[in-house]
């Protein structure tokens, strides 16, 4: 696997100087295929995505990116003081998207990710700064996410820095690994990360690289219940698009009823089927970090089942 971090990247300039680092793979497809549109969540890099669209790019275009602040992607200024909220990282998005031309996108937000991806589908929809979306949008992946914000303590990521904390510790590298251990610990299940040790290490290795404790705990912030609401929004949701929420069961980070409730709040929408066949996953227990999950070749067939599944009339907005 080819590090997304390693390899040569583009950036977009926003509106305010900040700048978005962004990958597009499989760009051969671009004119036959939609691209496929991948959101991270809290932490996220570019470099999370690379098994998943490893395989996924052999047959469509796929984007992979960082979010303001975090990898690749910078402030609008040095003293990196930006307001990050859920509203700004959706806005962040639409204008990478709106940069890149596309005229029609699928779409797959994870975590904190899934969270941007619904409030970038209700700009449309703002009471203060309607934001009409220059693309059409026929598949939306919702996965490991929520509709509501949490509020169950058994849930959610332990960051172990504190704001005011982070300017000032300075921590060798093995001190920052075990400090992120239990962060790490959380997107995965015990059995797991004991079967998977390997893995379990590159995921420790990567998350202390790149991802800025300063950035991670404004995303937190963003987080918070009283940060973002989106009472009555998805019944405004266009109906023709297809929308599949992954939930797994052993999500110690979102728990699994909220993909319930996302799929109450948007009729319609599906879960994976359990089975043997392609399209369909051998069971609904998976941790957080889903696509790490059983091969990945489960995943590819899930996801490409569901994104060349016709869409009756795709929605205009």
């Amino acid at each position: 696997m080819v590090s997304d971090q390693a390899a040569p990247f583009h950036t977009i300039t926003l509106p305010d100087g900040a700048s978005l680092a962004y990958n597009v793979y499989g760009t051969e497809h671009l004119s036959v295929v939609t691209p496929f549109v991948l959101i991270g969540g809290m932490s996220s890099r570019r470099d999370d995505w690379i098994k998943l669209r490893e395989v996924l790019c052999k047959n469509r275009p796929v984007l992979v990116f960082d979010h303001r602040g975090m990898g690749d992607s910078t402030y609008s200024s040095s003293a990196k003081d930006d307001e990050i909220t859920v509203e700004s990282m959706a806005r962040d998005l639409l204008c990478l998207l709106t940069s890149l031309g596309w005229k029609e996108v699928d779409l797959c937000g994870y975590s904190m990710g899934g969270a941007i991806l619904q409030q970038l589908l209700f700009l449309p929809y703002n009471q203060t700064n309607p934001t009409y979306l220059p693309f059409k949008y026929n598949h939306v992946v919702l996965a490991a996410t929520l509709a509501t914000a949490n509020s169950d303590p058994k849930y959610g990521l332990k960051f172990p820095f504190k704001p005011g904390e982070v300017s000032h510790i300075k921590l060798s590298e093995e001190q920052l690994k075990d400090a992120m251990r239990p962060t790490v610990e959380a997107t995965f299940d015990p059995v797991w990360i004991q079967q998977n040790p390997e893995r379990f290490n590159w995921w420790l290795d990567s998350m202390i690289r790149k991802r800025p404790s300063h950035t991670i705990l404004k995303q937190r912030k963003a987080m918070n219940p009283q940060r973002y609401n989106f009472t009555g929004l998805h019944a405004r949701l266009p109906t023709e698009p297809q929308y599949l929420v992954i939930a797994g069961t052993l999500d110690r980070v979102v728990p699994s009823y909220k993909g319930e409730e996302i799929m109450k709040l948007i009729p319609g929408a599906i879960a994976p089927s359990i089975g043997t066949e392609p399209g369909q996953i051998p069971t609904d227990q998976f941790g957080h970090c889903w696509w790490e999950y059983f091969d990945i070749g489960v995943w590819k067939d899930l996801l490409e089942t569901f994104l060349d599944s016709p869409v009756p009339n795709k929605a205009v907005l």
